[in-house]
């Protein structure tokens, strides 16, 4: 992606094991940490299926949403990046907290959910892609059509809010909405 990409700053984990922890974050084209304030609010949202949950962050970019899912008692959770600089820097974060639980690929998120079998389906995923580029209603597809979603899953999706709500299949219940500035997030219950 950026041929310039290096740190220019810190995400700060805010609640479980590693609360208060600093890891840091690479500049790169499309990355944009989801804020405190939003991470706050979804993992309230979370916290009656989180302990021991599998969690999946489809585009992890600063690492975010999965780190701080472990660090609240997720069970396991696999990270997927395709950028090689942003990927680098997640394998330094997860020896920096000297975690098994963690597990990256440094991968293309479509090609990896349309070509790979899960070995357990996952109870909580990310969905968090890169703006503008039409990646969230296909992820949404393939995780529903590649079985990679447990029965009772709930899903996380944020996206622009120019382009409205995603289309979903019918068995996912909109369990909690909000925006925050040009960001829309949602979370999803499936049944």
């Amino acid at each position: 992606m950026s041929k310039s990409a290096g740190k220019i700053g810190q995400i700060r984990i805010i609640g479980g094991q590693w609360r208060g922890r600093k890891l840091s974050v690479l500049n790169s084209e499309g990355l944009r940490p989801t804020t405190d304030r939003v991470r706050e609010t979804l993992f309230n949202w979370l916290a009656p299926w989180l302990p021991e949950a599998n969690c999946l962050d489809c585009y992890a970019g600063s690492g975010a949403l999965g780190i701080e899912a472990l660090s609240r008692y997720a069970a396991e959770v696999t990270l997927l990046e395709k950028d090689a600089h942003v990927a680098r820097q997640l394998e330094q974060n997860i020896q920096v907290l000297k975690t098994k639980n963690l597990t990256l690929h440094r991968t293309d998120t479509l090609q990896f959910l349309a070509q790979s079998t899960p070995s357990a389906p996952f109870n909580i995923v990310f969905i968090d892609p890169p703006f503008r580029r039409g990646l969230l209603e296909h992820t949404i597809e393939l995780l529903e059509t590649q079985q990679w979603l447990a029965d009772d899953a709930v899903i996380y999706t944020e996206n622009e809010v120019e382009q409205g709500t995603p289309k979903v299949p019918n068995n996912w219940t909109l369990y909690r909405e909000k925006a925050a500035g040009q960001v829309c997030y949602r979370l999803y219950h499936r049944q």
